[in-house]
C-alpha cells in the first residue's frame, strides 16, 4: 500500500514537471536554473521547527546540512571553572564606577568597569568564544545518485514557500530525475523523496557525517543511525533516517548503498541530550527520542505526511496574504530577479515574496516546544559561526520576533516566551553578582546554557537592559491576544520580576532625575551616566507593569509605585543640533553612521515617542534618523524601514526596503557600515548571514500597512506612492483583532475589521480617527 501511495504522492507533485521552470508562474516560490555551490548564499532552507537543513540540489550528490536547536558546545562540562559567567563581588566595584562617572573621569570608569564588571569565560581549545560556547550544525547527509555527469538538461531548484516544500528536477541520459524535500512540524521529521523514472532504477549512495565525535554509525531495521557527543560538554546528540526503498539495501564501511531503485524516502529526525533546566541543562535521552519519533512517522505514507505537514503549515501561512498590483517577474529564476530589480526594475511581486519569506522562515524554525530562533534562525553550518550564532539581545533576538504577533503567527512566538521564562534563574544569579540587585538580567550574548552575565569585553558586552526588552514581547503577545488569565499565570510575574531590576539600579542624579548608571548605548560609544536606550527600555518595563496591574486589579499601591519610579525617569531629549541624544551627555556625532540607533527604541519598538503624541522628540528622531544615512548591515536596514514607517514617511521606508534587497554576491566576509543586503536565496546579509533582517523585514512591511501601538487601528500609516493599489488579509491588530485593508489609487478602498462582538475599537484612515463598536457578527466593514 505504500507503494501505491507514493506513487500517487509522486504523480500528483510532479504533474507539471513537464513544463519548463521558467515557463511556470508562481509568486511564491525561489527557483534557480542552476545547483548551489554555497551555503551562505545560494542553498535553500527548510524546517520543522527543531531543526533547519539547507539543500544544495547538485544532480550527482545531493548535500542536506542539518542542524538540530538544542546542539551547543560551552555550558556546563566544557570547563572545570565554568560559572555562567559570573564574577564573584562584582557588585562592591559598582558604587567606584558610579562616583568616577559622577566626577567626569569617564575613561577610568570605563577602564574599572572593565576589570570589576564584565563576564568570564575561560578558553576551550580553538573556539572563539571559549566555555561560553556556540551554537552547534550537527552534520550532512549526502545521497550520490548514478548516471552521466555530463548533458544534464531541465535542471531546477525551488523552494515553494506556499506550501514549504523544497524541489529539484533534471535529466540526464534521457532518465528524469525529481527530489522534494519538506519538513514535518507534528511528526518531527524532515522528509526526502528521491525518484527516477528509469526502467531498472537508478543506484543511490547514501553518507552521513558530523564534525563531532561519532560514538557510533549503523544500518539496522531500516534505520541509519549516528550517535556522538560534542567534544567540550559531551552533550549526546542523535540522528536517525528512516529509509524506505524498492531498491536492494547494503550496509559497510559506513556507507547505506542502494541498487536498482526506483524512489528512495528517508523520514530524517534528530535530538540531543539538552533540557532547559537550570543548573544542569540535561535530561533528554535522544536515542529514546529518536526512536520514538521514527516509530510513530512510520506509520505514514509519503502522501499522508504530505498532507499532515501541508494542513499545519498552511493553517499559519495562509492566514495572511498581501497582493501588490503591478509588474512581477517571478518566470524569472530568482537571483537574476534580484539582479534586475537592483537596476531599477519594478517587481511587487519580489517585494511581496520576501515579506511572506519572512513568514516562512519563522514558521520554519520556531513551532510551540522548540529552542527559539537564534542568530540565524535554526540554519547553521558550523561549529563555530560568527557571533556563536546565539541569542544577542541588545536588537537581534527582538527583531527575530518582531512579525510573530502583526503578521498572525502568535504561536511561533511561543518558543521565545517559553525560553524567556528559563532565563529568570540564572538572570536573578547575575542582578545579584554583578550590581547587588533584585529581578533579572540578561546582557548583549545569551545562550542555551543560560549565560545572562555581562559579556568579557565592554562596551559591547554591557547590557543589563536585555531581559526588560524581551519582556517586551511577553506584552505584546498579551497586546494582541487579550488572554488575561495566560498574563497573569505566565506573562505578568516574568515582567514583574524585570521590572524589580531597574526598581533598583537605577539612581538619582544631579537633576532629580533617575538614570541607568553606569550604561553603555549599545556597541555605540563609550561609558555613560546614562544611555538614552536604557531610560526608554525601563520606562517600557515600568509602563508596561502598571498597565498589567491595572488590567489585573492586582496591587494598586504596587502600580503607584512604579508609576512614581517610570515618571522620574530622565525623558528623552533634544540635543544641541535637533538630534535626539543618544546619551544623557549631549554628545552626538552628526558625521557617525554607526548601525545601532538605538536611543531610537522609544520610536520602535518602543511607544514612548509617535508623531501624533510627541511631534517634538518625533521631528527630533528623524534629525537622528537622517544623519545616521541609510546604510548599514542587513538588521540595521530592516530596523530603519520600522523607524520610518513609524514617522509614517512611506517611501522613505520603501527606500530601506529596496536597499534590504540589494543583491549581495561573493564573500564579503564581516562588513558593519554599508554591506547590508540579500543573497541569491534572498537570506539577509549582515553580511555574514544573520535572520534578523528578514524579520525586520516583512515586519516593516507590516508595520507601513497597519499600526495600532497607540490605542487605535490605524490603516496605511506608511504607504509608499509605488504601492498604488493592493490588498492584504489577516494582518493583527493589538487588541485581538484581525484586519483586512484594500487600497486604489494610493488610497484606501476598503476595510474589514474582526473582533469580538461588541467591543471597542478607534479607526483611523488618513488624518480621520473614528470610534467604532465590533458589530454582532463579529465583522465591522468599512468603506472610502
Amino acid at each position: 500500500m505504500k507503494n501505491i501511495a507514493y506513487i500517487v504522492f509522486a504523480l500528483l507533485t510532479y504533474g507539471w514537471g513537464c513544463l519548463p521552470a521558467e515557463e511556470k508562474s508562481d509568486p511564491l516560490r525561489l527557483w534557480y536554473r542552476e545547483p548551489a555551490t554555497d551555503w551562505m548564499r545560494q542553498a535553500l532552507p527548510l524546517g520543522n521547527g527543531y531543526m533547519g537543513i539547507m539543500f544544495f540540489g547538485e544532480t550527482h550528490r545531493e548535500q542536506i546540512q542539518f542542524s538540530e536547536g538544542s546542539l551547543w558546545s560551552g555550558g556546563p562540562g566544557s570547563h572545570p571553572d565554568y560559572n555562567f559567567g559570573l564574577r564573584e563581588g562584582a557588585y562592591q566595584y559598582l558604587p567606584e564606577v558610579r562616583e568616577l562617572i559622577r566626577q567626569g573621569r569617564l575613561q577610568e570608569a570605563h577602564e574599572l568597569a572593565g576589570k570589576r564588571l564584565t563576564g568570564i569565560i575561560n578558553p576551550v581549545g580553538g573556539l572563539s568564544f571559549g566555555d561560553y560556547g556556540a551554537q552547534q550544525t550537527m552534520g550532512d547527509l549526502y545521497v550520490s545518485v548514478s548516471g552521466p555527469g555530463e548533458g544534464i538538461a531541465g535542471y531546477y531548484r525551488e523552494l515553494d514557500i506556499s506550501s514549504a516544500t523544497g524541489r529539484v528536477g533534471y535529466q540526464a541520459g534521457g532518465v528524469s530525475h525529481r527530489r522534494t524535500f519538506f519538513g514535518c512540524y507534528p511528526k518531527n521529521v524532515m522528509v526526502y523523496s528521491f525518484e527516477n523514472d528509469s526502467h531498472a532504477g537508478a543506484d543511490y549512495t547514501i553518507g552521513i557525517t558530523t564534525p563531532h565525535i561519532t560514538d557510533h554509525l549503523i544500518f539496522e531495521n531500516g534505520i541509519l543511525r549516528l550517535r556522538g557527543h560534542v567534544a567540550d560538554n559531551r552533550l549526546a546528540f542523535e540522528t536517525g533516517i528512516s529509509v524506505e526503498t524498492d531498491g536492494e539495501p547494503s550496509f559497510a564501511g559506513g556507507i547505506l548503498e542502494i541498487r536498482g531503485a526506483g524512489h528512495v524516502l528517508l523520514i530524517h529526525t534528530a535530538a540531543t541530550g539538552y533540557s532547559p533546566l537550570h543548573p544542569e541543562y540535561r535530561g533528554n535521552d535522544p536515542a529514546l527520542l529518536v526512536e520514538s519519533v521514527l516509530d510513530d512517522a512510520g506509520k505514514f505514507s509519503l502522501a499522508e505526511l504530505k498532507e499532515i505537514h501541508i494542513e499545519d503549515y498552511r493553517n499559519l501561512f495562509d492566514r495572511v496574504s498581501l497582493q501588490l498590483d503591478g509588474p512581477s517577474h517571478d518566470t524569472l529564476p530568482t537571483d537574476v530577479r534580484l539582479g534586475k530589480y537592483a537596476l531599477g526594475n519594478q517587481d511587487r511581486g519580489l517585494e511581496q515574496l520576501y515579506f511572506q519569506y519572512g513568514r516562512y522562515l519563522m514558521i520554519s524554525s520556531s513551532r510551540p516546544g522548540t529552542m527559539p530562533m537564534h542568530l540565524q534562525g535554526k540554519w547553521n553550518n558550523s561549529t563555530n559561526p560568527p557571533w556563536a550564532a546565539d541569542y544577542h539581545t541588545n536588537i537581534n533576538l527582538q527583531m527575530l520576533y518582531w512579525p510573530a504577533e502583526v503578521t498572525n503567527l502568535s504561536e511561533c512566538h511561543i518558543p521565545l516566551i517559553d525560553y524567556i521564562g528559563t532565563l529568570v534563574p540564572p538572570g536573578r544569579k547575575a542582578a545579584g553578582t554583578f550590581f547587588d540587585a533584585r529581578g533579572w538580567i540578561v546582557n548583549t550574548m545569551n545562550n542555551a546554557w543560560g549565560y545572562t552575565s555581562p559579556g568579557w569585553e565592554f562596551p559591547w558586552g554591557f547590557f543589563p537592559g536585555g531581559a526588560a526588552w524581551l519582556c517586551q514581547h511577553i506584552w505584546e503577545h498579551f497586546m494582541f491576544s487579550r488572554d488575561t488569565a495566560w498574563l497573569k499565570e505566565t506573562g505578568w510575574p516574568i515582567m514583574e520580576e524585570a521590572a524589580l531590576f531597574w526598581v533598583d539600579y537605577l539612581a538619582e542624579d544631579e537633576e532629580g532625575f533617575l538614570v541607568s548608571t553606569p550604561s553603555y548605548s549599545p556597541e555605540h560609544g563609550g561609558i555613560s551616566g546614562g544611555a538614552s536606550m536604557d531610560h526608554q527600555i525601563a520606562w517600557d518595563i515600568l509602563n508596561n507593569s502598571v498597565q498589567a496591574l491595572e488590567i489585573l486589579g492586582d496591587d494598586m499601591g504596587k502600580a503607584a509605585k512604579l508609576t512614581g519610579i517610570r515618571d522620574a525617569i530622565m525623558p528623552p531629549r533634544v540635543g544641541s543640533w535637533g538630534q535626539l541624544q543618544e546619551w544623557k551627555e549631549d554628545v552626538d556625532d552628526p558625521e557617525s553612521r554607526h548601525r545601532h540607533v538605538s536611543h531610537l527604541f522609544a520610536l520602535h519598538p518602543g511607544n514612548q515617542i509617535s508623531v501624533t503624541g510627541t511631534p517634538v522628540l518625533a521631528d527630533a528622531a528623524r534629525v537622528s534618523l537622517e544623519a545616521r544615512g541609510d546604510g548599514g548591515t542587513g538588521w540595521s536596514l530592516a530596523w530603519k524601514i520600522n523607524f520610518w514607517a513609524r514617522l509614517h514617511d512611506g517611501d522613505r521606508a520603501f527606500a530601506l526596503l529596496k536597499r534590504l534587497l540589494r543583491p549581495v554576491k561573493g564573500d564579503r566576509g564581516t562588513q558593519y557600515l554599508d554591506g547590508g543586503g540579500s543573497y541569491d536565496n534572498l537570506l539577509c546579509a549582515h553580511p555574514p548571514f544573520q535572520l534578523d533582517g528578514n524579520m525586520g523585514g516583512t515586519a516593516g512591511i507590516a508595520e507601513m500597512l497597519l499600526q495600532s501601538h497607540e490605542g487605535m487601528i490605524h490603516l496605511l500609516p506608511a504607504l509608499p506612492a509605488e504601492w498604488k493599489s493592493g490588498r492584504v488579509r489577516g494582518l493583527r491588530a493589538r487588541g485581538n483583532f484581525t484586519v483586512d485593508i484594500a487600497w486604489d489609487n494610493g488610497s484606501f478602498s476598503t476595510g474589514t475589521v474582526r473582533g469580538d462582538p461588541g467591543a471597542e475599537v478607534t479607526i483611523r484612515i488618513g488624518e480621520s480617527a473614528t470610534p467604532y463598536r465590533i458589530p454582532g457578527n463579529g465583522k465591522l466593514e468599512l468603506k472610502n
